[in-house]
């Protein structure tokens, strides 16, 4: 089996603006450091609401993350896709914005 039939998905790409792709990896590498500190809260005993609390915002973190590459996913790749008659991105779509709400 070739990489194409294992993951579909694997085998596409998105060129992505510069700005856009360091915004991007720079709200990541803040939520790393978020998850470590929740790692290191944890490994010191620390209260479980400072925890939970940490933890909420890592998960407004991703959020905000999901937020934005959503909005740029829907103004590149799927408009782009919309244009060239690839109605399918819409079901994609559908799928993607589905999981974000679960």
């Amino acid at each position: 089996m070739d990489e194409k039939q294992k993951c579909p998905h694997c085998a596409k790409k998105t060129k992505r603006d510069a700005e856009d792709r360091k915004r991007l990896m720079n709200r990541l590498k803040r939520i790393e450091g978020q998850v470590r500190g929740l790692q290191n809260m944890l490994e010191q005993d620390s209260y479980c609401a400072d925890i939970l609390t940490q933890s909420a915002a890592v998960k407004a973190a991703i959020n905000a993350f999901n937020r934005d590459l959503l909005a740029l996913h829907i103004r590149g790749c799927v408009a782009r896709d919309i244009r060239n008659g690839n109605d399918a991105v819409i079901d994609e779509l559908t799928e993607i914005v589905q999981k974000l709400m679960k």
